[in-house]
């Protein structure tokens, strides 16, 4: 026991150590999984041992201990005899960067061989040094379940090489499924997901990885305008713009601008150009439509079938038209849609909104309470229900403000 809890280690120290020690435990060659478990003996010896007798490299001595542990592991298992001897010796820290480190174990728990959840899961516990139980929190699941489904990642791994060339895409879109998981519980998981794109950009040149590094600071920067005091959600141009993070919107666009630099524009660069000219309006009335459509434009040319592979894309193209050329534009293309998006609730979600910019408050209300009836996101779905009861309630005052106007 310690006596004093002040001299433990720091905690956001020893999680920095944590990826660039199990980097190089992999890259020797050993098992992903039992590499991970012998750190995680050695991080907890550190926290016995350091307070009282800090060691010079910190680094090496979680490597040393964690090496040891692995060869005790296999000592009682028989194997491997031949490598103790070599095992034993403390390791010499590499070359690489933590940058690298980081890329490494990313490209390793971004393998394609598992499923989207488990990338996820394996991330935020390898590289983002997180405990199983802060994993399951923010995922609102059970800590069983989640050590369930972080053990069957690291079995898939197990047996499998993994020293070759990952696909940086992958890799980019676990971090934004990270990030768009939000925060929740007792980890910011939008926090945690900029703070891994940041070490990327530190390993790559990739144009993509610095375009979902500004897309995260550009979105993150609203956060605080994002809820009311009571927890409910703010829509964009309702919010209060003096709240808005300045100095994150400043870095996004100095790192977008660095991206787009390389002309080589892809898809997180596009929708960071989106975020930045939404940042950049000073009122809701100020917001460059124009400029916004023409990057929804390239954003949808950029999937063979974008109305089943990126909805997403293809209905705020449809928001933007709706501002730029009216709202009959705007509902136009979302009747192109209907045979393929229209059981989605954001689908009747964008036509309350289009609806709604025309003057046909009757019609949006109809529309905020179908979208709102399908929607699965409690805060959403209360959204939309209260975006309903607006609608229907200005209509009875005002009946002249429920009649479609020409814009």
């Amino acid at each position: 026991m310690i006596d004093d809890p002040t001299r433990l280690p720091d905690e956001g120290a020893l999680r920095a150590l944590v990826p660039r020690v199990l980097a190089a435990l992999v890259r020797r060659g050993e098992d992903f999984d039992a590499a991970e478990d012998a750190l995680q003996d050695a991080l907890l010896e550190a926290l016995r041992v350091w307070p009282e007798h800090p060691p010079r490299d910190p680094r090496a001595w979680l490597a040393t201990v964690a090496t040891r542990r692995l060869v005790d592991a296999r000592r009682s298992e028989a194997a491997r005899r031949r490598r103790e001897e070599a095992t034993y010796a403390e390791p010499r820290p590499g070359a690489a960067e933590a940058g690298d480190d980081t890329l490494f174990l990313l490209f390793c728990c971004c393998v394609p061989h598992l499923a989207p959840a488990s990338q996820v899961a394996l991330t935020l516990r390898a590289v983002g040094g997180l405990t199983t139980r802060e994993i399951a929190d923010a995922f609102y699941v059970p800590e069983a379940t989640m050590a369930q489904r972080i053990s069957r990642a690291k079995r898939t791994l197990q047996g499998r090489r993994l020293d070759q060339p990952g696909d940086l895409a992958v890799v980019l879109r676990v971090l934004y499924l990270v990030y768009t998981a939000g925060h929740a519980g007792r980890v910011d998981l939008a926090g945690e997901a900029i703070r891994l794109a940041r070490q990327l950009t530190l390993a790559t040149d990739e144009p993509e990885a610095r375009g979902l590094l500004a897309l995260m600071l550009l979105n993150h920067a609203r956060l605080a305008a994002r809820f009311d005091a009571e927890g409910r959600i703010v829509p964009l141009d309702r919010q209060d713009r003096d709240l808005w993070d300045t100095r994150e919107i400043a870095e996004g666009v100095r790192i977008l601008q660095s991206a787009l630099a390389a002309q080589c524009p892809g898809r997180y660069q596009i929708e960071a150009a989106i975020a930045a000219l939404h940042d950049d309006a000073a009122s809701s009335d100020e917001t460059d439509w124009a400029q916004i459509l023409a990057w929804y434009d390239d954003l949808v040319a950029l999937s063979d079938d974008p109305v089943r592979q990126d909805p997403a894309a293809v209905l705020g193209r449809a928001v933007a038209v709706g501002h730029v050329l009216g709202s009959a534009g705007g509902l136009r293309e979302t009747d192109r849609l209907r045979q393929v998006l229209g059981e989605r609730h954001r689908w009747h979600a964008v036509r309350g909104h289009l609806h709604e910019l025309g003057g046909d408050l009757a019609a949006a209300a109809t529309a905020y309470a179908e979208a709102a009836r399908r929607a699965t996101d409690v805060a959403e779905r209360d959204h939309l229900v209260r975006s309903a009861a607006r609608a229907r309630a200005v209509s009875a005052r005002c009946p002249e403000r429920s009649e479609p106007s020409a814009r």
